[in-house]
């Protein structure tokens, strides 16, 4: 396809969710926690961590928690909740480890990220994360050598959706034009709230059929990866 006839060139894809498989990663670095601190791995302790993780991936969206406070704060939430001793810092440590290996693509991935690079858009990451991790699950994945850049919110000083994390993004593309760029992501909260705050068009990926705020100006929905093609 002709570069000048695409509505698109540039499209700035979020990672987990949207083209990573982050529960499938979470519940297997959860797991490998779980059995070196010899705490009982249930269903209901893997929904406890998830539902504190979140809970602190939203507060720190909003500025009320720094990375570091996350980090720790999330296990010892969870610890809590369950009424089990261990050192909230030595479990952060090995889940780092531990979720940094786990590197697994969504349905669809992989075949979308090689249509849009063949058809001479250019790929970049945008995510909310700690650079080790992130680094750490992308880079073996087979889409890496698709995208011209990772931006990782650690790296760049601020998180999506602030307008900082999307003006250091923007800065570093080179050429950078607005008009031609489009956000992917699942999240309404970072992603989608982040682009359009940054005045680019967004794209948001919904499989679960979730319900958007009637006032949030979402240029695109997608229930499939593939959808996007139509898009672009």
């Amino acid at each position: 396809m002709d570069i000048c006839t695409m509505r698109y060139q540039t499209i700035l894809f979020d990672a987990d969710g949207t083209l990573l498989d982050f529960e499938r990663s979470e519940y297997e670095a959860l797991s490998d926690v779980l059995a070196e601190f010899e705490i009982p791995e249930t269903s209901e302790n893997h929904k406890i961590y998830s539902a504190a993780n979140a809970e602190q991936w939203r507060l720190l969206e909003l500025g009320l928690v720094t990375k570091s406070e996350l980090r720790t704060n999330r296990f010892a939430s969870f610890l809590e909740q369950i009424g089990f001793s261990a050192s909230p810092a030595a479990m952060a440590d090995s889940y780092a480890l531990a979720l940094s290996k786990k590197s697994y693509l969504l349905d669809g991935a992989e075949s979308l990220c090689r249509e849009l690079h063949g058809r001479g858009c250019e790929l970049y990451i945008i995510t909310n994360g700690f650079a080790f991790i992130q680094k750490g699950r992308f880079s073996p994945s087979p889409i890496a050598p698709l995208f011209r850049d990772v931006f990782i919110s650690e790296n760049l000083g601020a998180e999506k959706p602030s307008p900082i994390f999307f003006d250091q993004v923007k800065a570093n593309i080179p050429h950078f034009c607005a008009e031609k760029t489009l956000v992917v992501g699942d999240s309404l909260s970072s992603d989608i709230a982040g682009g359009i705050g940054a005045g680019l068009d967004v794209c948001w990926y919904n499989p679960k059929g979730k319900t958007a705020p009637v006032d949030m100006k979402i240029t695109y929905t997608v229930s499939d990866l593939s959808d996007l093609l139509r898009i672009i």
